[in-house]
This record gives C-alpha cells, sequence and structure tokens, in this order.
C-alpha cells in the first residue's frame, strides 16, 4: 500500500530561503521512491512587523510535481485547530514538522496534537534548531510545549541532538546530516558564472552567501578582509539580502575603507541565480560567531568549492581541515589567516576531497533515517 507522507513547513510561495528549497527538495524524494508525498504550507508565516526583509513572497514558478497547500497562519490559535483537524482526518501515516524557532512552537504544536488524535500518524520534528541564534523571551515554553507533541526526530548536527536532549531524553532521535542541495541547476564553468554576474575573471572572489543577521558574523569578515594585503587582489562577494541593521554594515565597510574590495548584492538572491554566485566564487566563507548546521555548506559541496567555516556549533563538523575547506575561529585574525592559507594552496588542491565528500550526503540517506524511525515504532507497537 503507498505510504502517504505529510511535510508541515514552509514552501512556495513563501520565499524561505534554504527552509523552502529543503522541503520541496524532501518531497520530490519521498515521490520519486513511489510514495503519496504533500506539503503543508503557511498562508501567513510571520506577521509583517516581525518579518526583517522586503517580502515574504517568492515570484518564481510553483516546483512541478509537488501538491503545496497554504493552510497555517501561524499567528491565529483558531486556524491551529482547524488546520490540525483537517490533517487529522487525512490520517497521513507519517507527518514531518520541520522546526527552526520557537516562536512557531504554539503554531505546530497545536496541529500536531490534532493530528495526534487519529492514533495513526507518526510525527516526526526534523529540527534545524532546538534553541535559537538569537535569544527570546518563551523560548523554552514555545519549544518544550511543541517538543511534546513529537514522537521522533531527526536532527542535522550534534549540536542540536545536544540540544534537544535538554529536553526530550526518551523519544528516539536519529542524526542525519544535511543532504546536499543539488536542485539549484548544474554547475557552470567559472568563467562563464562570472561573466552571467558581470565579475572580473581575474580578480580572487570569495563568497558570503544567505541571510545577513548578526550571527552570521558579516562584519567579522568585513574586519578579516581589512587585514588583508590589497596586492593580494581578493574581493569578497556579500550575495544575500540584510535582516536589520543594514547601515551598521555600510557603516563598518566605510570605517575600514574597503569598500572598493567588496561587491555587494544585498537583495533576496533567486533560486535560478544561486548556482552563478557559487560557481564564480573561489571559496565561500561562514565566519558565524554561533551555529548549529548550515545549509551553505552542503550547497557549496554539490558546486565543489571549499569552504572556510569557523569552529562554532555543528559547522565544523563537516569540514575535513585542508581537504575540504578550513577552520578558523570567530575573529578577524584567523578568518583573514584561513582566507590567505586557502590561496596557498590553491583551488585544485581541495577539488578530489570534494568530490569523495559529497557522496556522503544524499538525499535517500535522509529519507531512509525518516523511514526507519517511522518502522521502529511500528515494530515497537507490534509487540
Amino acid at each position: 500500500m503507498q505510504k502517504k507522507i505529510l511535510i508541515i513547513g514552509p514552501a512556495h510561495p513563501l520565499r524561505g530561503g534554504g527552509m523552502t528549497t529543503f522541503n520541496h527538495r524532501l518531497a520530490r524524494e519521498f515521490s520519486e521512491m513511489g510514495m503519496d508525498c504533500s506539503i503543508c504550507s503557511f498562508s501567513l508565516q510571520y506577521p509583517t512587523f516581525l518579518f526583517p526583509g522586503t517580502t515574504q513572497f517568492t515570484d518564481e514558478p510553483a516546483p512541478e510535481g509537488i501538491r503545496i497547500r497554504s493552510l497555517i497562519n501561524a499567528i491565529n490559535p483558531l486556524n491551529w485547530v482547524k488546520t490540525g483537524r483537517i490533517l487529522k482526518k487525512e490520517r497521513p501515516d507519517i507527518v514531518i514538522i520541520r522546526y527552526w524557532l520557537p516562536f512557531m512552537g504554539p503554531a505546530l504544536g497545536t496541529i500536531a496534537r490534532q493530528i495526534r488524535k487519529n492514533k495513526h500518524s507518526f510525527i516526526i520534528c526534523i529540527a534545524d534548531n532546538i534553541l535559537p541564534h538569537e535569544k527570546r523571551f518563551g523560548d523554552k515554553i514555545f519549544t518544550r510545549y511543541f517538543l511534546k507533541a513529537c514522537d521522533a526526530f531527526i536532527t542535522m548536527s550534534e549540536k542540536v541532538m545536544d540540544d534537544l536532549r535538554i529536553f526530550e531524553k526518551e523519544k528516539p532521535a536519529l542524526l542525519a546530516r544535511h543532504p546536499l542541495y543539488d536542485n539549484f541547476g548544474a554547475p557552470v564553468s567559472k568563467s562563464q558564472a562570472r561573466e552571467h554576474l558581470g565579475l572580473q575573471e581575474t580578480d580572487r572572489i570569495i563568497l558570503f552567501f544567505g541571510f545577513i543577521r548578526k550571527y552570521k558574523g558579516l562584519d567579522i569578515l568585513l574586519e578579516a578582509m581589512s587585514k588583508i594585503p590589497p596586492q593580494q587582489n581578493i574581493k569578497l562577494l556579500v550575495a544575500g539580502e540584510f535582516y536589520g541593521e543594514k547601515e551598521k554594515y555600510l557603516r563598518l565597510i566605510d570605517t575600514l575603507k574597503i569598500r572598493d574590495r567588496l561587491i555587494l548584492e544585498t537583495d533576496f538572491i533567486p533560486d535560478r541565480e544561486v548556482r552563478y554566485y557559487f560557481c564564480a566564487a573561489d571559496v565561500i566563507v561562514q565566519p558565524y560567531r554561533n551555529a548549529t548546521q548550515s545549509g551553505v555548506t552542503p550547497l557549496a559541496f554539490n558546486y565543489e568549492r571549499a569552504t572556510i567555516v569557523t569552529n562554532v556549533g555543528g559547522l565544523p563538523a563537516l569540514i575535513r581541515a585542508e581537504m575540504t575547506g578550513l577552520v578558523a575561529t570567530p575573529d578577524a585574525d584567523s578568518i583573514a589567516a584561513a582566507i590567505e592559507r586557502f590561496y596557498q594552496l590553491g583551488e585544485n588542491h581541495f577539488i578530489d576531497h570534494l568530490r569523495a565528500e559529497k557522496e556522503k550526503y544524499s538525499w535517500k540517506n535522509l529519507t531512509q533515517s525518516l523511514l526507519q524511525l517511522a518502522k521502529d515504532h511500528q515494530n515497537t507497537n507490534l509487540r
């Protein structure tokens, strides 16, 4: 009998960056396995005054072959109950809920509790974070409320697993590495990518990619750039939308006198453009102050680009030092030294290691982990 799987989390037309891409790709993987998989997304994810970007919606076409319903209003408790009752009646075999922010805990926890009333659906949380990077009042209460409604968990880093076990010590949980994002298009040559983006062929280009938030440490990377001699001809390409404090970064750039060494592409980067940024870069830099895991590193692996990360959270676990990338401390001197070390070793030094490493991060590994949790639960109930 065809297994019915429901993913609850952001999806088209929401513009949630890696989160929506992940959900689309996971749904496609299940569908290709012959399962009936759909996504339940949000009609309203954030109230406008809480959303730090320009818009929550994309003008890109919907992904083909994926059934998406925008049912959840994140701030309306009556909607949570109504949505949960709708999904309860559908009796999905497995419900996969993405959890990344305590703000979503009340909505997702209430929906999960309604679904559980059918005494059939097995609810698995894929936890991107348990405790957020930027802490707020109510984080622990909302998180605990949500986690209690789940039957099992997947985390994608040891750090998130450790945080999970603070709240849930007994329920089953598996660690599954973040799969590669392989749905942004095939790689293109560096020269083709740079021509597409209007970048100089002869520049050395390092890439900071993704939403610009305090915990991601762009300011540290800007300071690192000021410590690298200009004659090394290294340019920093910043590709991602400011999520607050834009003027602070612009003032820092002027204070450091490095504006001529930066390429600022600080509008939202649509999916169709992502591959050009990665393929245009020599190396990707993630100067994070704190982190759990990141989708940027698997994306870099997919395009066979080395990554410089800081030794925080789950980031170093993905890097084989001086083979698939470099690990620094979250300070300007250390990051500057790592950038210079990358160019000493040379881009080609990393290629064979990256090609071998990327084979470990398949979507099949993640789907098998999810199905294994459900199978173990079923076997336990049959005893």
